[in-house]
């Protein structure tokens, strides 16, 4: 990457560490301009430093590598839409971010013979120094973008922009062999000899790729716009009904079946129902015949997508292992807590409350206990008519990492379930199919034991008393210390019943002397 100096270089494109104490919760403000293929976009990062949330972020579609393949200078016309969008992003940045804009760019500007007049072009109208990568750096980058949202991953990175296709192996925290090639949908376009020619042309590259990255059996991480725009329509035809891209899981029959769902349907017509703007739509039959043959070689056992790509990645490569060590849910969920919660730190002391409850639980359901422990109060602010729905919504939509959509229903149930007894005749009902019976019931039990544990809403240090949980007798006894009677009012009794009854067992209370 262009440095002025080893210190620079160090720190890649930032030119400056973002992470200087390994021990740091939160990141501040951000930007990062992505000057890709087909758009330019301005992220401004903030938040957790594991789980980084976009405090900002806007995308033009510029299609700078359009006509790339024919005239091999950039689009004139994007070119121009690029240089104005870039102008809007310096002035956006400098009002609300905390240092200077990082700027990146990829095929279009790497391949087209006026790539470094356009770079100069932008550094002499806005000071924006652009970082020109190689389509190797771009790959990895995508893969580690995947690694900050799936940390300890293992499978194939298939990163897709408007003129280029990059494939990266991940395992764990690593990134292994790594490719790029032409298959991106603006340089597809160009190819000669029709739809005949241009399968023949996918064909011919990615059998090339299948040759130099070997068997890669496993999950199959989908980066850019255009598999998104498949997603999205894939949802459509499933009539799934989360419609949060991140982490939606495909599999190859789906693929297939969405490929033919593109073609018998009209493409305004599909455009509109889904939300994709035109531009997007107009490359989505080049990237779905891409698609299928991607998934015909390599064969993965599921497919994700990944709303995480290179700016994630530029973000992870400074992160030390410390750092990425960390869970991004619950970091995530600590920074909401300590920004949005009454009592900052209950969460813990909650957590440790209801702890006997799910002594059975494994692993990956105690981090949802202990993720709903430190979001149990951070919607207090909502109206209380709506608090139920507001815990809910944050919980499904919130850009947050590290959760299969199942997870994040059941979340959301769970919070819903601290501010409401019954979870029906709510509109997130047809949700709800994505948890079998046992998960809703588990999610219900979760839910009932938050509530009645803010019940006892002392401080993070008071002692909040004992459950104990004797499952084969189905037997929940309640002892509490002399501290914490008086808290144990009508309704706090009347929550403990609930919790006492979603367990369909016997209850008890015992106050110390």
């Amino acid at each position: 990457m262009d440095g002025s100096s080893d210190t620079t270089q160090e720190w890649g494109p930032f030119g400056r560490p973002l992470f200087d104490d390994p021990s740091a919760r939160a990141l501040s403000r951000v930007g990062v301009v992505d000057v890709g293929s087909n758009s330019v976009r301005l992220v401004v990062f903030d938040g957790a430093a594991r789980s980084p949330a976009y405090f900002y972020n806007e995308k033009i579609m510029c299609a700078l590598g359009a006509g790339l393949s024919e005239t091999g200078r950039l689009n004139p016309e994007g070119r121009e839409r690029a240089l104005s969008a870039i102008r809007r992003f310096q002035e956006v940045a400098r009002q609300i971010c905390h240092g200077e804009l990082t700027a990146v760019a990829t095929a279009a500007v790497r391949e087209a013979s006026d790539g470094p007049d356009f770079c100069e072009e932008v550094l002499r109208e806005t000071g924006l120094k652009i970082h020109v990568i190689d389509g190797a750096e771009e790959a990895r980058l995508s893969a580690q973008g995947v690694l900050l949202g799936w940390p300890g991953s293992y499978g194939l990175v298939c990163d897709i922009g408007g003129s280029s296709m990059e494939l990266a192996e991940i395992d764990r925290d690593s990134v292994g062999k790594r490719v790029t090639s032409a298959l991106g949908p603006l340089k597809l376009k160009d190819v000669k000899g029709g739809k005949k020619g241009r399968r023949a042309y996918i064909n011919t590259v990615l059998d090339q790729l299948k040759d130099e990255m070997g068997s890669q059996r496993n999950r199959l991480f989908l980066v850019g716009g255009s598999w998104r725009a498949i997603a999205r329509i894939d949802m459509e035809r499933r009539g799934y009904p989360l419609r949060v891209l991140h982490e939606y899981r495909m599999s190859a029959k789906a693929i297939n079946a969405t490929a033919q769902y593109i073609k018998d349907n009209d493409l305004e017509e599909l455009r509109l129902r889904c939300g994709v703007s035109s531009s997007r739509m107009s490359l989505v039959p080049y990237a779905i015949d891409v698609l299928k043959g991607v998934v015909r070689r390599f064969k993965p056992h599921d497919i994700a997508v990944s709303s995480y790509g290179i700016r994630e990645g530029m973000l992870y490569e400074q992160m030390p292992d410390r750092l990425r060590r960390r869970d991004p849910l619950i970091e995530s969920c600590r920074f909401a807590e300590v920004k949005d919660a009454r009592l900052p730190g209950f969460g813990k002391a909650l957590y440790q409350f209801i702890q006997p409850l799910f002594k059975s639980a494994d692993e990956e359901r105690r981090r949802l206990i202990k993720a709903a422990c430190l979001l149990h109060d951070v919607s207090w602010r909502a109206h209380p008519d709506y608090r139920a729905e507001v815990c809910f919504d944050n919980a499904t939509r919130a850009n947050l990492g590290g959760m299969r959509h199942s997870e994040r229903v059941f979340l959301g149930l769970a919070l819903l379930h601290r501010y409401r007894n019954k979870r029906e005749g709510t509109r997130f009902e047809d949700m709800f199919d994505l948890l079998d019976e046992k998960q809703l019931k588990q999610a219900e039990v979760l839910g009932k034991a938050l509530r009645f544990g803010a019940m006892l809403w002392l401080d993070s240090s008071a002692d909040m008393g004992e459950l104990v949980w004797r499952p084969k007798k189905r037997e929940l006894q309640l002892t509490l210390p002399p501290s914490a009677a008086a808290l144990y009012g009508e309704v706090a009794e009347a929550r403990f019943q609930s919790l006492v009854d979603a367990l369909e067992a016997t209850g008890s209370v015992t106050v110390l002397k």
